[in-house]
């Protein structure tokens, strides 16, 4: 091992956790130091003044060490390094395509649920819109690679929250806008709006959205204007139409018996349709307070006999097939 490693032990009683040496890249400089556990003891292998070489890695490598440990107080550094470095890491396929999968979605739920836990009075800000227009820049191209969703979906969250849920949507919204052929602008627009979709489920309350039985004529109202209430809360966001569009009208039915605006057919963008589909997906296939989970073959069976007149069921029969080829559908 190395010099460092050699000469800097420390006691055993700090609490740390483990990570990846391939998760950190030689060159860049991360605000944590990376020790090693031997005989026992946490052994400082890189300080967080000094940049993490190719050399340290190939010692790691040639010493067969597949572990390394980060102080759980240099966590959120740690974080925001990999957030920062993602795109990187999702695209190097030296990595297992599952070990990705897994960071993924781990990272996607953290940057999700601090924005959904911020409590500002005007609503979300420029610096949370540029968090997530980072995040879904640089997640895009992994989330169109072949087997990418099948390697995601083991990790789809199925204990329903507002945040894990808006991630979930956006990786099936993803999926399928993907094989429509849209350009990488076009679908880096839609998946902003897919993440940011249930946003105004902030302003709802606790109470409410918790509710295990049925809701009263009032809660349901105000149930129903989280749409609008999403939209207000993006007002300092400087967000694309196919965004807004997608936070506003994707409980808009084809059938033009949906809210805000009773849009039919045609007048609901393609993108609203594909998000719409995702979402009722993901609900049904989660488990909430009102409801347990069901099985992805019997919601798909259900969508289709229930809700025909409120789906566009050609996008429907592309989302299924999206699904299959995941090999979701018989899990």
């Amino acid at each position: 091992m190395s010099n460092t490693a050699e000469m800097s032990p420390v006691e055993n009683s700090g609490e740390f956790f483990s990570v990846s040496p391939l998760m950190i890249f030689p060159t860049i400089m991360g605000k944590f130091s990376v020790y090693l556990r031997q005989n026992g003891e946490y052994v400082l292998y890189t300080s967080a003044d000094e940049v993490f070489t190719e050399r340290h890695k190939r010692v790691l490598y040639d010493n067969g060490v597949r572990e390394v440990y980060v102080k759980a107080m240099h966590r959120p550094h740690y974080s925001r390094y990999i957030e920062e470095h993602l795109g990187k890491i999702l695209l190097d396929d030296t990595l297992p395509l599952r070990e990705r999968a897994g960071l993924f979605y781990s990272v996607s739920s953290e940057v999700m649920e601090e924005m959904f836990e911020a409590k500002l009075p005007t609503g979300l800000d420029s610096e949370h819109y540029k968090r997530v227009l980072e995040f879904v820049q640089q997640t895009l191209k992994f989330l169109c690679l072949e087997n990418s969703l099948k390697a995601v979906a083991e990790f789809i969250a199925h204990d329903y929250k507002t945040y894990t849920h808006c991630v979930n949507v956006f990786v099936y919204t993803t999926s399928v806008l993907h094989t429509y052929g849209l350009d990488d602008e076009t679908l880096l627009r839609c998946g902003i709006g897919a993440m940011l979709h249930d946003v105004g489920k902030t302003r709802i309350p606790r109470l409410i959205l918790d509710k295990s039985g049925k809701l009263d004529p009032d809660e349901r109202r105000i149930i129903n204007r989280h749409p609008t209430f999403g939209l207000a809360s993006c007002t300092l966001m400087p967000l694309s139409q196919e965004a807004m569009n997608i936070i506003l009208f994707h409980h808009e039915k084809m059938n033009g018996s949906g809210y805000p605006a009773g849009l039919r057919a045609e007048e609901i963008p393609l993108p609203v349709r594909v998000v719409t589909i995702a979402d009722i997906y993901d609900a049904l296939t989660t488990d909430r307070p009102y409801a347990k989970a069901r099985r992805p073959f019997e919601v798909l069976e259900l969508m289709r006999a229930t809700m025909a007149q409120d789906l566009d069921m050609d996008v429907f029969k592309r989302f299924i097939m999206v699904l299959s080829g995941a090999s979701i559908i018989g899990r």
